[in-house]
């Protein structure tokens, strides 16, 4: 009688850890995802699409959570977070992983890309693609890269030439190759998060600045600097990010269907990153404060210049056949 009791004992306790491991097993996954800029910049609606079709197609299994203007995590925190499982998704600035793969320098290389669709092109090419992938034996796998503008110069004084810049204070980010340009233009380099540059520039800790249109305009910078600089200096992009081991852990159908989602919001930001630039810039002309200045052919060449040596100086840390290909990007679509 007692073995019976036993026996059945055992089934209910088995059918009972079974109903809990299917349970668990059933449990909706969390994705955070973690940025620094505001949801109506590129990077902004790109998360919130995806949180979006999330929501659709991977209803119970999988949700997003968004948490923009670094209300999760700041620049700082942010590469710790992705490695320790606290986020799994991030999508930062190239500079940000340079520590993990300092081929990303790439895009920090001022006036090296002529235009957006050069960057792009690149992105694409068997080199960009073997760079987003080159992370992962830190962990870090690549998703997509995300366009957020072309980078333009802001200061408190005209820039055409480099010679203009000379004894400006500019906002780089944690960057020696961002700071070494600067250099170059003989102004001063100053290292700030991206949150800090509204006040840096209120307070004139900086007078001097660069970033897509959309990043001037939801932060206010124009607010604190009288001239727009359109420079198209450098790709404002982003590398969409994620822990490889959270990746790969996921069972098969969720991570299939989320691929799928990021291709498509991809070229979704991607095609509309340009228009809301162009959207921002007018509505920080629109108040008549501020002055425009367009850089012609010949006034970029002479910026060109100024920043090839540094080309060379971090050839041997970004590789020969990167600038080659950025520059082979460049003429491929003429």
């Amino acid at each position: 009688m007692s073995r019976l009791l036993c026996r059945s004992l055992s089934c209910v306790l088995l059918s009972t850890a079974m109903a809990f491991g299917a349970a668990a097993q059933a449990e909706e996954i969390v994705i955070k995802f973690s940025h620094v800029a505001s949801d109506q910049t590129p990077k902004g609606q790109g998360a919130r699409m995806l949180q979006k079709l999330v929501k659709e197609r991977l209803a119970g299994k999988a949700r997003v959570e968004v948490y923009p203007n670094s209300s999760l995590f700041g620049d700082g925190k942010e590469m710790e977070a992705l490695l320790l499982g606290d986020v799994q998704l991030l999508a930062p600035a190239p500079v940000k992983l340079e520590k993990y793969q300092p081929r990303v320098q790439i895009f920090d290389l001022m006036f090296l890309f002529d235009n957006a669709a050069a960057s792009q092109r690149f992105e694409q090419s068997p080199k960009g693609q073997e760079l987003l992938h080159s992370l992962e034996n830190n962990g870090i796998l690549g998703l997509a890269y995300w366009l957020n503008g072309m980078r333009q110069f802001t200061a408190n004084k005209p820039l055409h030439l480099p010679s203009d810049a000379r004894g400006l204070k500019f906002r780089v980010q944690p960057s020696d190759l961002q700071a070494a340009q600067i250099s170059a233009l003989r102004a001063v380099p100053r290292k700030m998060a991206f949150a800090e540059i509204y006040q840096g520039l209120q307070t004139g800790v900086i007078n001097a600045s660069d970033n897509p249109w959309s990043n001037i305009y939801s932060q206010r910078h124009f607010e604190v600097q009288q001239y727009m600089i359109e420079s198209n200096h450098a790709v404002g992009n982003y590398m969409l990010i994620t822990n490889a081991k959270f990746w790969n852990g996921l069972p098969e159908d969720v991570r299939g269907e989320l691929k799928t989602i990021i291709d498509e919001v991809t070229t979704e930001v991607n095609r509309q990153a340009l228009a809301l630039n162009e959207k921002d810039k007018q509505q920080i002309l629109a108040g008549g404060k501020h002055e425009l200045i367009v850089l012609t052919d010949e006034e970029r060449a002479k910026w060109r210049e100024v920043m090839r040596p540094i080309w060379k100086e971090y050839e041997g840390k970004i590789g020969s056949d990167l600038i080659e290909a950025a520059q082979a990007a460049n003429t491929a679509g003429q």
